[in-house]
């Protein structure tokens, strides 16, 4: 049976035109699906509401407690419940997910090397089995980018990974295909040329365009995500525009040519 796991990001589900296009086009799609969302700006905006400064290290968020509070509060609630109750407007039975309810991904406290990024967790474990009872039970889950350590914490985690370790744990009971979705028609060639989307990308020509500076900055660890999907016998990734859900575009993540 296949399975398809879409990832948006924030800026996306945070505009209400895109979003409503989105849980069309995402409503539309037959089979098993799962839903895993960023929403990384409405945490910015609501902490600088509360007081709360926000502090970024590489794109990446630092989480201290208070900011813990915050994402906790708008990954999970605020921007989690909005997409649920955009789905089940359309009659998807949507059942929104943190890594916390039925310890579907319980992560690690990110180890200080270089940066302290506070309460952040990295992916240990994903619940396949559950996923997969949810999926046949006719439900659709709508994945928030939080976690836990199984210690009673809260973690502020990655959603591209979420959406990875996901993939990956629920291969063995489905045929998945993951697919990306950001501003962009794919991973481009020259990133002031919207049309110069590169369709396939293997480990050689990835290895090839991070050397020549083409693939740089965030779509790295994308692609280093897409590429361990791969080789834990995710089926197919996709990186494409959030806007074309519903067409066959985009940049394809392959092993082989």
């Amino acid at each position: 049976m296949k399975l398809t796991i879409i990832k948006v990001g924030g800026k996306i589900v945070e505009d209400s035109d895109s979003l409503e296009k989105l849980l069309t086009d995402f409503a539309s799609m037959e089979g098993y699906k799962i839903l895993v969302h960023g929403g990384g700006r409405s945490a910015t905006k609501i902490a600088g509401q509360l007081g709360i400064e926000s502090q970024m290290v590489n794109g990446r968020r630092i989480t201290d407690a208070e900011m813990l509070k915050v994402v906790t509060m708008v990954y999970g609630g605020l921007v989690n419940k909005t997409i649920v109750a955009g789905l089940q407007a359309k009659k998807i039975n949507a059942i929104g997910l943190t890594g916390a309810d039925m310890n579907v991904i319980r992560s690690e406290k990110r180890p200080v090397v270089t940066t302290d990024y506070g309460f952040v967790g990295d992916v240990k474990e994903v619940d396949g089995a559950n996923l997969a009872h949810l999926l046949r039970a006719g439900l659709v889950p709508v994945m928030a980018p939080l976690t836990h350590d199984g210690k009673g914490s809260m973690l502020n985690t990655n959603a591209d990974t979420i959406a990875a370790e996901t993939a990956k744990a629920l291969s063995p009971y489905f045929d998945v295909t993951l697919i990306y979705c950001f501003e962009k028609k794919g991973v481009l060639l020259n990133a002031d040329d919207e049309e110069s989307v590169i369709p396939i990308i293997t480990p050689a020509l990835f290895e090839r365009y991070v050397a020549d500076g083409v693939i740089q900055d965030g779509m790295i660890p994308k692609l280093e995500n897409a590429f361990s999907a791969i080789q834990k016998g995710v089926s197919k990734v996709v990186i494409k525009r959030a806007s074309d859900l519903a067409n066959a575009s985009g940049t394809v993540i392959s092993e082989s040519e």
